[in-house]
This record gives C-alpha cells, sequence and structure tokens, in this order.
C-alpha cells in the first residue's frame, strides 16, 4: 500500500493541506519539457569495446577472469539490471574476452532477456554450487589456475565459494580491471551525465520558487522529486537540511521547518540511463546575515581552487590539499576538523552517485581525461549552519576541467 503523506495547513494553507503530499508536490510539473526525450544510451557496440578493454586490462595485469555480482558493474559490462540475493548471479568475463553469466536455472529467461551482449548462460539448480559451475567453465578454458579477479564490492560468500572452488587458483581483487575500465568515461557516458545534470538543475529552478515557510524537508522533497521526475530523469536522492541541520552533513533527525533567516541546503541527484548528477544548492530564505555572506563566499572559492587544481597528470590527493590550504588560511579546521571541512572536496561519479576514485588526501591516482567528480568542499558550523555547493565536473585532455553545472554566482543567486 502506498503511504500518504499530507502537509499541515502551516506549510500548505486552504484547499492544499488535503491533498496527498505527492499529488501536490507535482502541481505546476505539467509544462515542464523532457530533458532526456533524445538521450542515447548505451549501446551494445560500446558495451563490447568494454569487455574488450576488461580483456586487455586483465591480460596487463596478469588476471585470468573476472567475477562480477549484480550492481553498476554488471550492468556496466552485460547490462543485465538484477539484484543482490542469496541466489547467486553473476557475470564471468575472461582475459579473451568470452563472457558468461551463471544464474539459478529459473532465472534463466529473464537474464537473457536483458543481456545486451552475447553472453552463455550457467544455470544451476537448488541443490548445486554455483560456484562449482563457474570454476568448471574457467577449467574448460584452462583458467583452473593462476589470479582471478572479483569486482571489489563482490560479498564474501562468493570469494569464498570461489576460492573453494578453484583451490589451485589465487582470487585477487579484481579492482585494477573494472577501475581502469569504468573510471575513464566515453563521449556517451559524458552526454548522459549532462542530461541527469540539466534536469536536475531545472528541477531546483522549478522548486526554489514554490519554497514557503513552515515547509519540512518532506514537502521540499517531493517537490523536487516530482521536478525530477517529470524533466525526464529518475530521481536517485533527495537531502534537505534546514537550520541548524546544515551543519551536519547528512543531516539530523530533528523536526526540522523553513524559518526566516536560515539556510536551506539541498543536496538532490537523477539519473539518466543509469548515469547520475549530484548537485548541492545552499541559500537563505529570506535574508543572509553577514556571516551566513561569509561563510558561503568561502565556500564557493573553496570550489574554484578544488576546480583550478584538477589538471590532468595531478594526483587526485592534491585537490583535496589545495582546500584545505585555502580553508586553514581562513581559520577553519586545521584539517577535518571543525569549524571546517570535515569530509573529502569530492568522490567520483558515474553509475553510482560514489564512485571510485576519491578527491581525498593521501590519494595518489593521477586524474585523466574523462575521470568525472564532485566539488563540494562544504563548510560546517556545529550548532550554527553550514554550507554545501556542490557541482560535478570532468577532467579534460591538456587544459581546465569542464562542469557539468555551473557553480552559482552568490548566495541570491543559488541557481544561477
Amino acid at each position: 500500500m502506498q503511504r500518504r503523506q499530507f502537509l499541515g495547513t502551516a506549510a500548505l494553507g486552504g484547499l492544499a493541506a488535503a491533498l496527498p503530499l505527492t499529488a501536490w508536490a507535482a502541481e505546476g510539473t505539467a509544462d515542464l519539457p523532457n530533458l532526456a526525450a533524445k538521450a542515447v544510451p548505451i549501446g551494445a557496440g560500446e558495451r563490447k569495446a568494454r569487455i574488450a578493454k576488461a580483456a586487455q586490462l586483465m591480460r596487463i595485469h596478469d588476471i585470468g577472469a573476472l567475477l562480477i555480482e549484480p550492481g553498476a558493474s554488471l550492468v556496466y559490462f552485460t547490462g543485465v539490471h538484477w539484484w543482490r540475493s542469496e541466489r547467486l548471479t553473476a557475470a564471468i568475463l575472461t582475459r579473451e574476452g568470452e563472457l558468461a553469466v551463471v544464474t539459478p536455472f529459473f532465472e534463466k529467461p529473464s537474464v537473457e532477456e536483458s543481456l545486451a551482449v552475447p553472453a552463455e548462460v550457467l544455470t544451476w539448480d537448488e541443490h548445486e554450487d554455483p560456484l562449482a559451475k563457474v570454476a568448471a567453465w574457467l577449467g574448460q578454458r584452462g583458467l583452473a589456475k593462476g589470479k582471478v579477479g572479483v569486482e571489489e564490492t563482490v560479498r564474501y560468500f562468493a570469494v569464498d565459494g570461489l576460492q573453494h572452488a578453484m583451490p589451485d587458483a589465487a582470487v585477487v581483487n579484481g579492482a585494477p580491471v573494472v577501475r581502469g575500465c569504468r573510471m575513464i568515461k566515453s563521449a556517451t557516458e559524458l552526454a548522459l551525465m549532462q542530461v541527469a545534470n540539466d534536469i536536475t538543475l531545472a528541477a531546483y529552478r522549478h522548486t526554489a520558487p514554490r519554497i514557503e515557510e513552515g515547509m519540512t524537508p518532506a514537502a521540499i522533497g517531493a517537490i523536487m522529486r516530482a521536478a525530477t521526475i517529470a524533466l525526464g530523469g529518475k530521481s536517485e536522492f533527495e537531502l534537505i537540511l534546514l537550520g541548524e541541520a546544515s551543519a551536519y552533513p547528512h543531516g539530523s533527525g530533528k523536526p526540522q521547518a523553513v524559518r526566516p533567516g536560515e539556510v536551506v541546503l539541498m543536496d538532490c541527484g537523477a539519473s539518466v540511463h543509469g548515469y547520475q548528477s549530484d548537485i548541492s544548492r545552499s541559500f537563505v530564505y529570506d535574508k543572509a546575515t553577514p556571516r551566513q555572506q561569509q561563510v558561503w563566499d568561502h565556500m564557493r572559492k573553496g570550489q574554484d581552487i578544488a576546480f583550478a587544481a584538477a589538471q590532468s597528470g595531478t594526483p587526485a590527493g592534491k585537490v583535496d590539499d589545495a582546500v584545505r590550504a585555502y580553508y586553514e588560511g581562513l581559520g577553519y579546521g586545521p584539517d577535518y576538523k571543525l569549524p571546517g571541512t570535515s569530509h573529502r572536496t569530492g568522490h567520483g561519479i558515474g553509475l553510482d552517485g560514489h564512485e571510485p576514485i576519491n578527491l581525498v588526501r593521501g590519494e595518489t591516482t593521477r586524474l585523466q581525461p574523462g575521470m568525472c567528480f564532485s566539488n563540494e568542499p562544504g563548510i560546517y558550523i556545529p550548532g550554527e549552519f553550514g554550507i554545501r555547493i556542490e557541482d560535478c565536473f570532468h577532467v579534460t585532455e591538456g587544459g581546465p576541467p569542464k562542469w557539468f553545472s555551473e557553480p552559482p554566482p552568490s548566495i541570491d543567486r543559488p541557481f544561477g
């Protein structure tokens, strides 16, 4: 049964208070354009190229095969959208570019229906060990020994089962293969991420004028969600932090409502054909104080410093270092201490909202063209408020990065 949420008359007033939250939030979205209507999804040719690149990386790292459980990496290589359960469904990719999917017998039709590339489907019955099926298939290809990689989020029971089924093999982390593919986005991937960002920014511009005194995070989030869907995106998350709750990066469980003179922090994301956006905006309902204005300006400058540092060839950790050096010169921190920035400057993004690598101290991976990151060195003042402005960018060849969404010019113009 769908949960019906209602807003009080203090938030809406009049007849609107009698409407379910979802119905009320969708009002005014009928005229919003579908920005994703012409978005081009990932095709079979690109997925085959990904498999070929993974095979090449396996040969470079002397890995014979790679096991991938359901999740973004399975979608990335095979197009199969599946879920994780105690019944193992997984893909097996070899260094020669051969692909198989192991799945329960009764799931075979569904898996075959969703496969976007040719693959052999290996089935197992309820009394059988699926990893034994994997071991036998690899053994037929001379891969019973040597290194077998697992995608880094694969669950322990699958890793342990694979090791028992292949006692002469060494089960190793397959991150060098998967990251080597997924971290570098193609032109098609970048285009999908651009559409997702365009949708989120348009949804913000629809939502912001509808925020009223007394509204709750749930009410604001519902408006944002309805606009995102109307604009053609899949709503991934809406994190709304009001007043003091904005001082804590992921919020507070205390009751919150919009009040004049207090910060509204919105952190929202959408996806288009699986590729995600992540944009945050902070502003003040009514009029900002000089202190709020100053912290907003400091944080916004921190974004620019991170952006300037994110050049191809730069170790990712140096981007975080540059921001912290600036903030410490203003009296924040030091390091991760508060008031200041208690989290990393940014995270990788693509099919997952958070994916390797991060813009964080000590990360030595060098930035390469096609890598995508959030840029969000928020400043938080416990007991008062926080400011987080977040925009994503991708690294380019021999020049400055490129924004997916342009950062705002001022606290009074948070959406440009």
